[in-house]
């Protein structure tokens, strides 16, 4: 059909969107809600149990939040020492920075209170926080539930109970502590439950808590956003890094996964020694390590995210171009949020997926079974014009790559004194980690400015031609300054995420 879409969907304010939310959004620039909001907004504002599933970045962030905030607001009950009147459970610290990071302007205008609770720093700050009272809490169970055995949090006056995620919070086995938990927070209260797939594990949760939910499903389960290219390149195991160093050192942001914590370790040493500026993200780094290197990422003074399937999911960064499985996943659902990291809310992305000989089958199963047609490019040696279609600019090279403090040996989970969970009216209170050791990047061979670190993509040409087709300039971002070698940020999450 050839109708405008646009037209046909209603608005927040007609989906009953309180007038003072739907302001915050438009001075956002968000205008129309998505599908999973479309569909699940009218009954969960109505005070209705819901059961939403909907792909990685469609929107499910802001289809609780707003619910949330509406009847909190709504209530009108103070907050007490010890007893929130909201949770949120997520499965990683990294997306519970981010639904905190989008909850805070509609906190903030409504008078909120909320905190995070994770693992990885000290609970003194947490504690402290819990004791002042918090409307809001949002949470990873494990800590939660350790907090909850100490006394410290009560969860009987709580009017909403969100579960984001929930199928990934069954993978890392986190259902038995989610069902103790829930089983802590009144019958009557209203219970909303997110995820991108429903399977078995989630009709527990949905059977033992939610009443008489509705339930909505916005998209397949299987099918990729369209705006997603998919292909795959038939290489040599030997020229596995070089390719990746191609695709990598051209224009724009990359999220690379490996299938190993130690891959990622080895991928993001190999990376940074070509001259490719590089962070990883996997279970071994300590909590600072993980902000530090995903402030550098943010900030663009690391171009590059090598990662563990951790990142798979709630890891929301602006404008990455391109997904590339250097190790593919074993199973098809790792495969679609993987993939999830890149053509976000409307945008186009690019999802490359590695492939060696002994891994033929295992990929044409898993793209079967991802219900995705991907482009197979087979290559005779370490170099094919396709890279070039693939990821179009100029390749740049930085001497040493980028070496993020903290990030260059791997370190165990470890509890420390940072102030992660700190309260905010309507916002959370988070360290700003200097992005330390990097060497700046200098000027590409056509005089643009920047490089790798730190880029802006521009659509069209900028300062010469560029390989591939579609220039894309890079700028080092503001905010950065160069001192003495070392490249420094007060970079923050990016509240992007829908």
């Amino acid at each position: 059909m050839s109708s405008d879409t646009r037209s046909t969907v209603p608005s927040f304010a007609e989906l009953g969107v309180p007038a003072s939310l739907t302001a915050l959004l438009t001075a956002q620039g968000i205008t129309t809600p998505t599908p999973i909001q479309a569909a699940t907004l009218p009954d969960s504002l109505a005070g209705r149990d819901v059961l939403g599933r909907g792909r990685t970045g469609s929107g499910k962030t802001y289809a609780f939040l707003l619910p949330l905030v509406a009847r909190l607001v709504a209530s009108g009950r103070p907050a007490s020492k010890n007893q929130p009147r909201a949770l949120i459970m997520a499965p990683t610290r990294e997306l519970v920075g981010q639904i905190h990071a989008a909850l805070k302007p509609l906190a903030e205008s409504a008078g909120l209170t909320s905190m995070t609770i994770f693992g990885g720093v000290g609970q003194n700050p947490q504690v402290a926080n819990l004791r002042r009272g918090a409307d809001i809490v949002l949470a990873c169970p494990g800590r939660l539930e350790d907090l909850m055995q100490q006394g410290h949090c009560d969860l009987r006056n709580i009017e909403i109970t969100v579960l984001d995620e929930a199928d990934h919070m069954a993978d890392l086995g986190f259902l038995p502590a989610v069902r103790r938990i829930m089983d802590r927070t009144p019958q009557e209260g209203q219970r909303l439950l997110f995820s991108a797939t429903l399977d078995n594990a989630i009709n527990v949760l949905l059977k033992r808590f939610l009443h008489s939910p509705v339930t909505h499903e916005a998209d397949s389960a299987q099918s990729p956003v369209g705006t997603m290219d998919h292909h795959v390149l038939h290489i040599g195991r030997e020229h596995r890094v070089g390719v990746l160093v191609d695709l990598t050192s051209a224009p724009g942001r990359t999220v690379v996964f490996t299938r190993t914590k130690h891959g990622a370790k080895a991928l993001t040493r190999q990376l940074n020694k070509s001259g490719v500026p590089t962070v990883e993200l996997h279970g071994n780094l300590s909590q600072n390590a993980r902000t530090r290197n995903m402030d550098a990422f943010h900030a663009g003074t690391a171009s590059t995210l090598v990662a563990t399937d951790i990142a798979a999911r709630g890891i929301h960064v602006d404008d990455v171009a391109l997904v590339v499985h250097a190790d593919p996943p074993v199973e098809h659902k790792a495969y679609l949020h993987r993939s999830g990291r890149t053509a976000r809310a409307g945008a186009a992305g690019t999802v490359i997926t590695l492939m060696t000989d002994d891994q033929v089958r295992d990929v044409r199963d898993l793209t079967r079974a991802a219900g995705i047609k991907a482009t197979t490019t087979k290559f005779t040696g370490s170099s094919h014009p396709v890279l070039a279609q693939l990821a179009p600019g100029e390749r740049v090279l930085v001497p040493g790559g980028l070496v993020v403090e903290g990030s260059g040996a791997s370190e165990s989970n470890q509890r420390g004194n940072g102030s992660g969970g700190g309260q905010s009216r309507g916002g959370s209170r988070r360290g700003r980690g200097g992005a330390g050791g990097g060497a700046a990047k200098a000027a590409s061979k056509s005089g643009k400015p920047g490089g790798k670190g730190g880029q802006q993509r521009s659509q069209g040409q900028s300062g010469g031609p560029s390989t591939g087709g579609q220039g894309r300039s890079r700028r080092r971002p503001a905010g950065v300054a160069t001192s003495g070698g070392s490249t420094h940020t007060a970079a923050s999450f990016s509240s992007g995420r829908r």
